[in-house]
């Protein structure tokens, strides 16, 4: 399956809502989704970031096919972060290894921080 069938898969198949609803849930036009499910036009890094925002879609599973089609994770909440404060790569890999510490190990990372402030 093509990156552009995956698309139209996601909103017919699993989401069961129209081309409508589904470009305007992204900011597209009807068209525009139109031509982005018939292959007609490649799919932008804008709009495979709203589509993952939106729905809750697994970014690789979009790109290869890889992986479940939804993501409920904490990387879906970090790239929404990372697309809402423009973050780069560093930043997101910051907060998602950040996100993975123990409380005790986040604590002592707070602790450092705060004594760099005083």
């Amino acid at each position: 399956m093509n990156t552009y069938e995956r698309i139209r898969y996601l909103r017919k198949n699993e989401l069961k809502i129209t081309q409508e609803e589904f470009a305007a849930k992204i900011d597209i036009s009807r068209s525009n989704l139109g031509n982005i499910e018939t292959g007609k036009v490649e799919l932008t890094d804008r709009v495979i970031s709203s589509i993952c925002r939106e729905f809750n879609v697994n970014k690789l599973w979009i790109l290869e096919g890889k992986g479940d089609i939804f993501s409920f994770t904490p990387e879906s909440v970090v790239d929404e972060l990372a697309e809402d404060f423009n973050l780069d790569d560093i930043d997101k890999k910051i907060i998602e290894k950040y996100l993975e510490l123990s409380e005790s190990q986040r604590a002592t990372i707070k602790e450092y921080i705060k004594s760099i402030f005083e």
